[in-house]
C-alpha cells in the first residue's frame, strides 16, 4: 500500500528531552507547509548537543561555531519536500534565557524556523529575518491557539 501522507518524525541524539503534545505538534507543522504552499513527503527533526550539532556544523558546511539549528533539503527539485532539521537543546536552552521566555516557546520558534526554512525563507538579510521573525511569531500563536482548542475539546465535561 502506497501512502502519500506527509509524515514527521522527532528524534533524539545524544540527549533525551520530554517534548509533549507530539501528535498534535506533527500534525501542525504539516498544517504549516499547506499553509506556505510547499508540499511536504518527509520531515525528521533530530534534537541533540551541541557538540552533535557542532561536528555537523564542520563536515556538511565548514564552519566552527554552534548554532541552535542546521536545515537540511534533502529533496529531488523538483518534488516535495524531504528533509532533516537538527536542533541543539544546548543553544535553545541557552537562548530560551537570553531573550527571557520559556524552553518550550524557544524549541518551538526553532522548530518552525526549519520548517520555515524548507519552505524557502531566509534569515541571512535584515528583511529576510525580519519576515522570518514574522512567521514565527505568527505560527507560534496559531499553535498556541491549537494547543488551547485541543486541550480544552479534550477534557471531560
Amino acid at each position: 500500500m502506497l501512502n502519500n501522507q506527509p509524515k514527521v518524525y522527532f528524534h533524539f541524539q545524544e540527549t533525551s528531552s520530554s517534548l509533549s503534545s507530539r501528535r498534535l505538534l506533527k500534525e501542525f507543522i504539516k498544517s504549516l507547509f499547506i499553509k506556505e504552499k510547499t508540499k511536504l513527503e518527509e520531515l525528521n527533526y533530530v534534537f541533540c548537543s551541541d557538540n552533535y550539532l557542532l561536528d555537523l556544523n564542520k563536515r556538511f558546511l565548514k564552519h566552527n561555531f554552534l548554532t541552535d539549528i542546521l536545515s537540511f533539503n534533502l529533496s529531488k527539485f523538483p518534488g516535495p519536500v524531504q528533509g532533516e532539521i537538527y536542533i541543539s537543546l544546548d543553544r535553545v536552552q541557552e537562548n530560551a534565557i537570553r531573550f527571557e521566555v520559556s524552553f518550550r516557546q524557544e524549541l518551538l520558534r526553532v522548530i518552525f524556523h526549519g520548517a520555515l526554512h524548507l519552505c524557502g525563507y531566509k534569515d541571512k538579510s535584515e528583511k529576510d529575518l525580519a519576515l522570518m521573525r514574522r512567521k514565527e511569531d505568527y505560527y507560534l500563536a496559531r499553535y498556541r491557539v491549537a494547543c488551547s482548542t485541543n486541550h480544552s475539546s479534550s477534557r471531560k465535561h
